[in-house]
């Protein structure tokens, strides 16, 4: 089979994006996670099947079928945007490894087109099914979310330790550009010593010069409703920008990692 024929689920693709990679990107998002996040802002990407949620009262399908050609055909007509600014395609999610086959051909197909990548991912997946995206990957935008395991566990669902061993092999491989991005989340991660302890951590990793912390926001919680689900996390306000201002004085001090908040 043509690798252009490979299938996979979207349920979004979002443009002009500049947050998710270099330059002026066009987000693909992919549906199914391994994990669930009691914060995470697209709780419609969770599940691979294909969901109705209410929106502005009215039922949305979330999630389509479709087809490498057809993606890549979507992604290149904003190539002119990608030239001027130094942008690409990102895949997102979701957890977009958990669509490997898809996320691999899609990225394949990018680079032979000439328009850089990314990928936004917790690398919560098989060594073997990462490997074999590097030779078709430009940046890699890891979340590590924190380095306890039993504290990541009881707020993702799953536990830290294939990420982390993940993040260790992306970054020796030397095949990518690896970003550290932390989500902070107040009650989980927010404290510093904390946010001190991931940047430690990404301080190890050979080659890796960046760390971003994301300041934990409620833009999603309008889709729990919609989904039917309680949103766990309604009683927790957003860091104040004079604490996200201290955490990234708490990574200079114990790094020399470049910190920016936002990515």
């Amino acid at each position: 089979m043509d690798y252009l024929d490979t299938k996979g689920r979207v349920f979004d693709v979002q443009r002009y994006s500049i947050h998710d990679g270099p330059g002026i990107r066009t987000i693909v998002f992919l549906k199914g996670c391994v994990l669930r996040c009691k914060w995470c802002c697209n709780p419609e990407s969770q599940e691979y099947r294909i969901q109705n949620m209410k929106v502005l009262g009215e039922n949305k399908v979330i999630g389509y079928d479709t087809t490498v050609r057809e993606m890549i055909e979507e992604v290149e007509r904003d190539r002119p945007y990608y030239y001027r600014s130094g942008g690409g395609m990102t895949l997102s999610g979701g957890e977009c490894l958990c669509q490997p086959d898809f996320a691999r051909d899609l990225l394949r197909a990018a680079k032979e087109r000439g328009i850089t990548t990314a990928i936004e991912s917790m690398a919560c997946a098989p060594w073997e099914t990462i490997e074999a995206i590097l030779p078709y990957l430009d940046t890699y935008l890891m979340d590590i979310k924190h380095t306890n395991h039993e504290k990541h566990k009881a707020f993702t669902g799953k536990s830290n330790e294939l990420m982390m061993e993940n993040a260790r092999k992306v970054a020796v491989s030397g095949k990518t550009r690896l970003v550290i991005r932390v989500p902070v989340i107040p009650t989980f991660n927010d404290t510093v010593e904390e946010i001190q302890g991931i940047a430690r951590f990404a301080s190890t990793l050979p080659g890796v010069d960046k760390i971003h912390l994301l300041p934990y926001h409620r833009l999603g919680q309008d889709k729990y409703e919609g989904l039917g689900r309680p949103y766990l996390m309604g009683d927790i306000e957003p860091p104040t920008k004079e604490h996200m201002e201290t955490l990234k004085k708490a990574v200079h001090a114990v790094c020399a990692l470049d910190c920016q908040i936002g990515g």
